[in-house]
């Protein structure tokens, strides 16, 4: 059977669910489509030119690359189709964006025929994903004289390709529609356990919300056809828990505007809001895409005659609403007054939705262009010999004498770009810094790889230290639909220069660790950028963000991102840790007293300096990835020299056993992560270069003391599921003592697994099974317990030292990479579970918890349906809490209390603390 024959016969299982032709990636199709085109006669001609014109992806997609040539055929004269003339077959062109297209265009505009090269000059006007090559290939034209390659330039030079684009409309109407009450997950948008059809926009839209969701927001855009829906946090936060690209995709396919009339499903400009704002990560995607998150303060804490806030019963401030958004109500964005109205009443102002920045992503159509685009004028006038004409907005610097500097201040200093030469900046200032590290996930890495296409890109930038693409997501069950995307992402990105937990030829064993674990040994510099697809994308050396696919993307092909300068708030620790608490309780401690002390969320949007001192990057990793849950845009981990020398040593020794497998590839990368990490150690002990922290007078948004005295039992985060106000459910801030559960609080299902365990937290398993074994004779599990280690490297330390051999004796299940699950597990039996490496539970997208469970876990996520689904009888719920926790509540069936807590951990090294001695400044 033709491709084609296999491709009408895909179209035909579409159509039973609803769906369009999927968009055509594949260039040995689009030849067999071209062919037919060309022959007059055939009876698939006229299908075929659609799918040419109107379901080809651009790109550098190996179908972009045929459509490209082809296009360049009829405009030569080689080739005849009556329905693409040479001035259709140029307007194609200039919606392929790059990577092909671009080199017929510039072949075409450089070469003999003086019409066909003006008519492509004009078209490359527009363009702004020119590579290297692309580059060369108009300076050395110019040089030679060429008259186009000069006014091409000269064009760049003065940025044509943004000035002459539409300016954004002064007035945006807006119709609202509440999409939930209270913090909003990426999940509600872009389902986890959908992942698998991400890079299928079409399918993947059908998961937004509900389908009884879409109905009603295809309603209101018919009611208001001329307004753009805007989709609602009400009493809550928009887009928790994830940068989520597939998320805003989605939004801005069923309420965006489409980006080409060429290319299917591609939409941008969706508006969000929430009273109170977008997450950060989530808000980075939104800009990508020329969106628009708005902060409503629809809501706001009643206060009394002399302005002190007033609290219900249970001590929670009493909010009053300053303004409807309820779903229906016509809103209009002005964005030149940058003002919210309702009619003619002022609402609130907007303008931090609206910098200067951000109106360029929303007038060129997203990030992308305004980052290429700055590129490329800068190029232009470098070869033309002239200063860069201003067009664009500059870059915020902002700069106080005398104040001192917080350490993700210095980290952006360190590694900034193109600001002014002298200048020290702090929070607030925008700018471009270098990545080092970059990380790509697998249920987001297809839509990276789509990202990457589409922006032309073919190679890795130098500038990157590392790129890693992982399997984590996807190693709890290797079924039919992982078997079709993984080797396809991991030789896309293989190809591209990136390290990858897979080889597509078998080269090396599949490794599966979790993603943020590799990062935080990949990251061997403490004045490091990473940037990974992954909200967790939080290290304990360095600062980190996590980001969409896109932001990935871009950081993959240019080693650079864009972003502001974050607020900073210091926590430091005093008293002493109790030797029964684990350091996972600490954790938990620092948001419930931040909370206590300040009543609002002072960590969220802003990175959270954490003063760990004697923790190593491991142990630490706890604290940083938590941060995601608290809000904060990243985290940094302040360390004391011979810790973060430690650190270092763990992480070189990882790493060394990656370059053993097999990963490294041929430039050296792991190689050269090595002899970074040899250099840093050299210098922080010769006192060259000390360990990063701040100076003494740097200046934090706040400072948060936490208070380790005050911990003597072990901490739970709650959703709080039947919580009267639906606003507080599901919302990681509900701390809770052991005690509050009175030992009686039954769980269903225990795990012990993802990014918030180490080594040591086996090792606690371990030791408790062999304690419990000691005071009963056996140890019997009265609820099913599933383990899943983060990386492959902690299970050989554990089978080395005898610990492995424990869990082995009281598992009823041991994964089997020669023969991996096809199927999820739906079912859980009475017993210890050994599963693969990898996100497991935590991710939600491959197994689950049985519908209406009570979950006790260590992992991050406690949001509505991600572990644990919703029943008829109750509601689902995850129980965050410490290994010993989620232990002991499995071998008893509920939750323990604090007496048989004690017990159980009687003679254990928990994961223990101790604040450094001296504070942590720079000399």
């Amino acid at each position: 059977m033709s491709l084609y024959q296999e491709y009408l016969t895909e179209i035909e299982e579409r159509k039973t669910e609803g769906l369009a032709p999927k968009p055509i990636d594949d260039g040995a199709l689009v030849s067999e489509i071209i062919a037919q085109i060309k022959d007059p006669a055939n009876e698939h001609r006229a299908d075929s030119l659609q799918f040419l014109i109107y379901n080809t992806l651009p790109g550098t997609t190996s179908a972009a690359g045929e459509k490209a040539r082809f296009l360049e055929e009829i405009i030569l004269g080689k080739s005849v189709a009556e329905e693409i003339t040479p001035t259709f077959a140029f307007e194609l062109l200039s919606h392929m964006k790059g990577g092909a297209s671009i080199e017929v265009l510039l072949n075409l505009a450089l070469g003999d025929d003086a019409n066909i090269a003006q008519q492509a000059a004009e078209v490359l006007k527009t363009q702004v994903f020119l590579y290297d090559a692309d580059m060369d290939q108009l300076a050395s034209a110019f040089k030679a004289g060429n008259a186009v390659a000069k006014d091409l330039l000269e064009s760049y030079a003065q940025a044509e390709f943004f000035t002459k684009l539409p300016d954004v409309q002064e007035e945006i109407q807006v119709v609202t529609y509440i999409a939930g009450e209270g913090d909003i997950s990426t999940d509600l948008l872009s389902p986890g356990n959908q992942a698998h059809s991400r890079s299928d926009r079409e399918l993947h839209g059908k998961c937004l919300i509900s389908p009884e969701a879409q109905q009603e927001i295809e309603a209101l855009k018919r009611l208001h056809p001329d307004k753009s829906v805007m989709l609602i946090a009400e009493k809550g936060t928009m887009g928790v828990g994830s940068s989520r690209m597939s998320g805003v995709n989605n939004v801005a396919l069923w309420t965006g505007r489409q980006a080409s009339e060429y290319v299917p499903f591609v939409n941008f400009a969706p508006i969000v809001a929430g009273t109170n704002g977008i997450s950060p990560i989530f808000l980075t995607t939104v800009d990508v895409t020329g969106g628009i998150g708005l902060d409503l303060q629809n809501w706001a804490k009643k206060k009394d005659a002399e302005g002190n806030t007033v609290r219900d019963e249970d001590g929670e401030a009493i909010l009053e609403q300053v303004y409807s958004v309820d779903t229906g109500n016509v809103l209009t964005i002005n964005t030149k007054a940058q003002k919210l109205y309702q009619g003619e009443t002022e609402l609130i102002d907007i303008s931090k939705a609206l910098t200067p920045q951000k109106m360029e992503f929303m007038k060129a159509g997203g990030s992308y262009a305004i980052v290429f685009g700055k590129k490329l004028q800068s190029f232009a006038a470098s070869t033309l010999g002239i200063e860069t004409p201003v067009v664009f907005a500059p870059s915020k610097e902002i700069s106080h004498e005398g104040q001192g500097l917080t350490a993700v201040e210095k980290i952006f200093n360190r590694n900034a770009v193109g600001t002014t030469p002298g200048l020290t900046l702090h929070a607030g200032s925008d700018l471009r810094v270098e990545v080092n590290v970059v990380g790509s996930q697998d249920t987001t890495g297809l839509m990276t790889m789509q990202e990457l296409e589409a922006m032309a890109a073919t190679v890795i930038s130098p500038i990157v230290d590392v790129g890693y693409q992982s399997g984590c997501h996807t190693a709890s069950v290797w079924d039919k639909k992982a078997q079709a995307n993984i080797p396809k992402l991991m030789s896309f990105m293989q190809g591209f220069g990136l390290i990858t937990a897979r080889d597509p030829k078998d080269g090396y064993h599949a490794m599966t660790d979790v993603i943020h674990k590799v990062l935080n040994d990949l990251t061997v510099d403490d004045w490091d950028i990473t940037i990974g697809g992954d909200s967790h994308t939080r290290m304990s050396k360095g600062v980190a963000f996590g980001a969409d696919s896109g932001t990935v993307a871009l950081a993959l092909a240019t080693g650079e991102a864009n972003m502001p300068i974050p607020e900073s708030v210091k926590v430091t620790f005093k008293g002493e840790l109790k030797p029964h608490m684990d350091f996972r309780d600490v954790v938990h401690s620092t948001q419930s007293q931040m909370l206590k002390q300040f009543g609002d969320n002072v960590f969220q949007g802003r990175v959270i300096e954490v003063h760990i001192g004697t923790l190593p990057a491991d142990k630490a990793f706890t604290f940083t990835d938590w941060t995601a849950e608290m809000k904060a845009k990243a985290s940094i981990c302040i360390s004391q020299g011979e810790t973060l020398i430690e650190s270092l040593e763990i992480a070189k020794s990882r790493i060394q056993i990656m370059i053993d497998k097999g990963m490294d590839n041929e430039g050296g990368v792991l190689q050269g992560l090595v002899d970074k990490a040899n250099n840093r150690i050299a210098q922080i002990q010769s006192g060259e270069k000390p360990p990063l922290a701040p100076d003494a007078n740097a200046n934090y948004f706040a400072e948060v003391v936490v208070d380790l005295d005050e911990i003597d039992e072990p901490m739970i985060a709650d959703p709080d599921v039947n919580n009267d106000d639906v606003s507080k459910r599901y919302t990681h801030d509900t701390i809770r003592a052991l005690s509050y559960y009175g030992g009686s609080y039954k769980v269903d299902l225990g795990f012990v697994g993802s990014c918030m365990v180490h080594k040591g937290d086996l090792q606690i398993l371990s030791q408790m099974l062999r304690n419990l074994e000691e005071q009963q004779g056996e140890v019997k599990f009265n609820a099913p317990l599933v383990v899943a280690a983060p990386t492959y490297n902690i299970i050989d330390e554990l089978k080395a030292e005898g610990d492995w051999d424990m869990l082995e004796k009281y598992s009823g299940f041991v994964f089997d990479d020669d023969a991996p699950k096809q199927a999820a597990r739906t079912e859980y039996e009475n017993m210890m579970y050994l599963e693969r490496p990898g996100c497991n539970l935590c991710m939600g997208n491959q197994e689950k918890a049985a519908k209406g469970d009570t979950v006790m876990a260590t992992s991050t996520r406690l949001f509505q349906g991600r572990v644990v689904e919703d029943s008829e009888r109750k509601k689902g719920e995850s129980l965050l809490s410490s290994t010993p926790v989620v232990v002991l509540s499995s071998v008893l069936g509920r939750t323990p209390s604090l007496e048989e807590y004690r017990s159980a951990v009687e003679g254990i090294d928990l994961t223990t603390f101790s604040p450094p001695v001296e504070e942590l400044v720079a000399n």
